[in-house]
């Protein structure tokens, strides 16, 4: 299998990796696109002419981003809806409101190192947000997916994934002292399992997915971090938004993987891989000091079908 390079990298933006790809036509959806790299990835679409709908949990904010768009776009399709990815009856309802095909979607919503709970059905909120919420929205929407013909989905992960496989005996910590960044690699690992998945369970329809690797970003997604736990990440360093230190980007670069995966001529018909600043990820034999790379247990088939059962078992639902 041969590795998927590109002329763009670690400083390239979304409206580069986009250039010159028309859109008109195609329907999008970002979730999570009211801030950080969800409005780029949405802004990204939009400029290159897709109609894009921005799932949010907050749709006021959501509003302010979309009128940005089109402001700065040109393009007046773009929408607005109401999506909580913790929330089980309300993305079946999401689902079932969408009317068409839909050529992307792009999983981009996300928690991240959140304290120890569990929700109402006693599940780690990590996993059950990033990944099971994603899972249950995808499968909602396979039938619209299936229509567009060569759709994409692309699941935003981390290198975070390095931290911990998808531990099925003890998803939600039950058996093992919490660990904010267990959980959320574990959730980060699921989301490349779950593209790996998608391509291989509905290749006859079409439907492809990647993950990726965004890079590091100041955006909200540390809200839930402590200013001690941050310093200690970015190695003592206080970050200047307005002059990153080498290997930081901003929110236009951070989106620009994700655009990559879910427009770029290169991609068509291939998924199941992970990507880092615009480039196939190299398969690593240990978790690396700069957490480069994607570890053999995320790419694993036997993993990604196992999780795929469990979290239909879950979640109640029927085979997807």
């Amino acid at each position: 299998m041969t590795r998927i390079t590109t002329p763009f990298g670690n400083r390239s933006t979304a409206a580069e990796v986009v250039a010159g790809i028309d859109l008109g036509g195609k329907r999008a959806i970002v979730t999570g696109a009211a801030s950080g790299i969800g409005v780029e990835t949405a802004r990204a679409l939009a400029g290159a002419g897709a109609e894009v709908t921005l799932a949010v949990r907050d749709t006021v904010a959501g509003r302010r981003v979309a009128d940005d768009i089109q402001a700065t776009t040109g393009n007046p399709r773009v929408h607005v809806a109401a999506l909580e990815l913790g929330d089980r009856a309300g993305i079946a309802a999401f689902a079932q409101s969408w009317s068409g095909p839909l050529h992307l979607l792009v999983n981009n919503a996300g928690v991240m190192a959140l304290p120890e709970g569990k929700t109402a059905e006693g599940w780690d909120p990590q996993f059950a947000i990033n990944h099971l919420g994603h899972f249950a929205l995808t499968l909602g929407l396979r039938r619209a997916l299936a229509q567009a013909g060569g759709a994409r989905v692309v699941s935003v992960s981390s290198s975070a994934h390095q931290r911990s496989p998808v531990i099925f005996d003890d998803l939600h910590f039950a058996f093992r002292p919490y660990d904010a960044w267990a959980a959320y690699g574990q959730a980060k690992t699921a989301n490349v399992l779950f593209s790996v998945e998608v391509t291989r369970r509905w290749a006859d329809d079409g439907i492809t997915s990647n993950a990726l690797m965004p890079g590091a970003i100041l955006t909200n997604l540390q809200r839930h971090t402590t200013a001690e736990e941050m310093r200690r990440l970015r190695g003592g360093v206080e970050i200047d938004p307005e002059n990153l230190p080498p290997g930081w980007k901003n929110t236009e670069q951070g989106a620009a993987t994700s655009v990559l995966l879910a427009t770029s001529p290169l991609l068509e018909g291939i998924g199941g891989r992970y990507f880092v600043d615009c480039n196939e990820a190299e398969t690593v034999a240990a978790r690396t000091s700069d957490m480069s790379g994607v570890a053999p247990y995320a790419l694993d088939p036997a993993n990604a079908e196992r999780l795929w059962a469990t979290s239909l078992a879950m979640l109640g639902m029927a085979q997807g």
